[in-house]
């Protein structure tokens, strides 16, 4: 009689205990990945950027640049059914130069503006940036972290090559999630030759490596077992497992040269990823660590370090 009390104890406590983690699963789900507000990260402490940066990317001048530039609008339709939506401007001269934007969690396409300003204004490039799936215009009821969006990039660099023309000479930069997107891309197979050079601004390892350290630093919980089963949840709702969308996979079959950029005081992604990154890069591929910045914030606190930087890696590749 006590052996079956206490089995049905434990079965009562494993029954208890799965339907939480089920509950759980879809409540990580529909705060990260569902499209829709995420007031979760009002307040953040790791995405505190200087007053510098914040008057940058909120009043900047390159905002006005955006807002005044006459984008030529493009719709494509993604692989699986989706109408995506980005930006394109040619540049003043022509030119076979094209750098293709990729931009972060959360927002949408012309806040790359922030970069693109300089490679239209003083290097002469065709631009390029899109709506991630999920962000902005393009439709999607997820946020894909850069893995379903990598096939979105190559089939956007398709296009925009049978556009050009077939000698177009294409640059990736990316930036947070829009970093780790053009890393995925980077070893794919299907991957157009036309890339010749990658720029990842603050980019992460992979999906589940980047939710398991904001797990533990913003809810003091271990991965396991919830986060897997939100791999399975995102598996079910968008298509793409959590540990599958891996950029350092990538990284490691890829031939694309790639200069990375992290700020050292990145506590949002933290700078140890860029590190790995590059550590396990199969292509030539620099490191660029900025002292101070904190997530994002490279391009606005070292300027100049940063065109500099930028300008000798894309030198040695683009012609």
């Amino acid at each position: 009689m006590i052996r079956k009390h206490w089995k049905k104890i434990v079965v009562a406590l494993v029954g208890i205990l799965l339907v939480g983690d089920i509950a759980a699963s879809f409540f990580f789900y529909n705060l990260a990945i569902k499209r829709g507000p995420k007031t979760f990260l009002e307040g953040n402490a790791d995405l505190e950027v200087s007053a510098e940066s914040l008057d940058e990317m909120l009043e900047g001048e390159w905002r006005e640049w955006v807002a005044t530039r006459d984008f030529e609008e493009i719709q494509m339709k993604s692989r699986d059914g989706l109408n995506l939506t980005g930006y394109y401007l040619p540049a003043k001269e022509p030119t076979d130069k094209l750098v293709i934007f990729t931009h972060g969690y959360l927002g949408h396409a012309k806040q790359m503006g922030l970069f693109g300003q300089y490679y239209y204004e003083e290097l002469g490039y065709n631009i390029f940036m899109a709506d991630a799936r999920g962000h902005g215009e393009s439709e999607g009821d997820y946020y894909g972290f850069g893995w379903p969006d990598r096939l979105d990039l190559i089939d956007w660099t398709k296009l925009l090559v049978n556009k050009l023309g077939e000698d177009t000479q294409v640059v990736y930069h990316g930036l947070s999630m829009g970093a780790a997107t053009v890393l995925m891309a980077s070893g794919e197979k299907d991957l157009p030759s036309q890339v010749e050079a990658i720029v990842a601004d603050s980019p992460y390892t992979s999906v589940y490596n980047l939710l398991a350290y904001q797990m533990k630093r913003m809810f003091k919980l271990p991965a396991f077992p919830i986060l897997d089963s939100t791999s399975m949840v995102t598996k079910a709702k968008a298509g793409y497992s959590l540990r599958e969308a891996n950029a350092l996979k990538e990284v490691e079959m890829t031939n694309v040269p790639i200069l990375y950029i992290h700020g050292k005081a990145d506590t949002f992604v933290p700078t140890k990823l860029a590190i790995e990154l590059y550590d396990h890069t199969n292509s030539e591929a620099e490191l660029m660590l900025v002292e101070g910045a904190n997530h994002g914030e490279s391009f606005v606190l070292e300027k100049d370090a940063y065109k500099e930087r930028l300008n000798s890696f894309l030198s040695h590749y683009i012609h």
